[in-house]
């Protein structure tokens, strides 16, 4: 591990990653030595930075791998006030470094979730190997988003690889298209909304689910994959976000498993929708973030 000003670097013979710990562990670099490839989308108007708890998320938007938690929208939830777009993201984390594996932990103050993860390369191929724990060390059960947030660069012609039987629009004022009822993914309107269009000032919001696997994944037109390898129990929903332009200029597509579905935590969990921890109880999970050419991705599934 190195460190690089406010960030940590982690690298092998496969991958160079950039971590901010005082961005919530933010990601903001995965570069593919051998591909030549760096796979993140990042906001060039902005510098990198930390930033209270309640900033405006969408003014701040740096890009690379964010996590949201424990919400997306502003809301009360069981008398607790979530900022936008959680509390995570402006959370300055700990770090430490130990049999090559850098973890970071910290404690969102209104929630009361103690939050840790370990990441960890592997020596054999581009993976990033993440260990999660989250612990409610509240006094009364949390209901909460978890969503993971990779922003990745994007051309015309790049395909949207997730195996969800449906689709649904999330919020018409963010999308192309303005049907709101479910719909095979990916045609929609008898189009293909998998497929990256050119930059056209236009936005796509999507809720995707029935997932038959795990996975979801950007595949590009020169033949590289990002892809997010998570357990579907745990996150059953892929929200996927992508601007051509009409979002704030930016021309990216966002990547998001989640174990909520809809936006709102209130509304997900009368849905019964959404994360519960009682107090004291802890969750775990695995996630594999993909680095590579689609052509290695396919051959070793």
């Amino acid at each position: 591990m190195m460190q690089i000003s406010s960030l940590l670097r982690i690298e092998n013979k496969h991958l160079l990653v950039d971590i901010f710990p005082k961005g919530g562990g933010k990601l903001t670099s995965i570069y593919n030595k051998e591909l030549g490839c760096e796979f993140l989308w990042r906001n060039e108007a902005l510098n990198l930075q930390s930033y209270a708890t309640g900033t405006e998320y969408d003014p701040a938007f740096y890009g690379g791998v964010d996590e949201l938690l424990p919400n997306d929208i502003p809301e009360n939830v069981d008398g607790m006030e979530f900022p936008d777009h959680g509390e995570l993201w402006t959370q300055s984390l700990t770090a430490s470094f130990m049999d090559n594996c850098v973890t970071l932990k910290g404690l969102l103050p209104v929630s009361k979730l103690n939050y840790q993860k370990s990441i960890r390369l592997d020596d054999n191929g581009p993976f990033i190997h993440t260990s999660y724990i989250i612990t409610n060390e509240n006094t009364q059960p949390v209901k909460f988003l978890w969503k993971l947030h990779a922003a990745l660069k994007i051309k015309e012609g790049d395909h949207v690889l997730c195996s969800a039987g449906k689709g649904q629009v999330v919020d018409p004022e963010y999308s192309r298209y303005k049907q709101t009822t479910p719909f095979e993914w990916p045609l929609l309107e008898q189009n293909d909304v998998s497929l990256v269009p050119p930059e056209n000032d236009t936005m796509d919001f999507y809720y995707l689910y029935e997932l038959g696997n795990g996975e979801v994944g950007l595949a590009t037109k020169e033949g590289t994959y990002f892809g997010y390898r998570f357990d579907k129990q745990v996150f059953p929903y892929v929200w996927l976000f992508a601007s051509y332009g009409g979002f704030l200029n930016h021309y990216t597509a966002i990547l998001e498993p989640c174990t909520t579905m809809p936006v709102s935590v209130n509304d997900a969990a009368r849905l019964g929708q959404t994360m519960i921890l009682q107090p004291g109880e802890s969750m775990s999970t695995q996630v594999t973030i993909i680095a590579d050419s689609l052509t290695n991705t396919t051959k070793n599934k």
